[in-house]
């Protein structure tokens, strides 16, 4: 079951879930609008390896906004930080930012019980298009759980800072 954004409400109330910064204005009929903050990463080669720490550069999105090219991975974060021992958070886009061809989380919507951070943002669109910092541009819902469970224990993203770039390689450096 998915949570109403009543309920999204009440757990944040009770500290259930955490949203901070928490604001009833970005909340919805089932999900928490989550909005994008002013830094940035790409990744410096266009051949990326998984088994490498791929080097990368920050950019900062001015008040003006930043155009973003097509085929290009940016990766971003959300300026909110979330947590919850008790549900499944999932994170989409809004429709509205995918109406005009900007991609929000390409893949990995699903998260864990127990992470606690920010939200990495695999950010790509089809064509150019201008960006801009403090937009509510994903979402976040909440689904319960069945039986029993442990919560999240990577050390790669728990209790992340900033933007994240892939840390793949260390599940090759620990199989070795």
């Amino acid at each position: 079951m998915i949570l109403s954004g009543k309920e999204i409400h009440q757990q944040v109330e009770n500290g259930t879930i955490s949203i901070d910064p928490f604001n009833s204005g970005q909340l919805n009929p089932n999900s928490y609008n989550l909005r994008l903050h002013s830094d940035l990463l790409v990744y410096d080669s266009d051949v990326l390896d998984m088994k490498e720490k791929n080097a990368t550069s920050p950019l900062t999105i001015p008040d003006e906004g930043l155009l973003l090219e097509p085929q290009k991975l940016y990766l971003g974060r959300t300026i909110e930080r979330t947590a919850t021992d008790k549900y499944v958070p999932m994170l989409e886009g809004r429709s509205s930012v995918g109406r005009l061809g900007l991609f929000i989380h390409i893949t990995a919507g699903f998260g864990d019980i127990g992470f606690d951070g920010f939200w990495t943002l695999e950010i790509f669109c089809v064509q150019s298009i201008r960006i801009y910092a403090d937009l509510e541009i994903c979402q976040i819902f909440y689904h319960t759980i069945d039986g029993d469970y442990d919560l999240y224990q990577s050390k790669k993203y728990q209790s992340n800072k900033g933007v994240q770039p892939s840390m793949l390689y260390k599940d090759f450096e620990e199989k070795s």
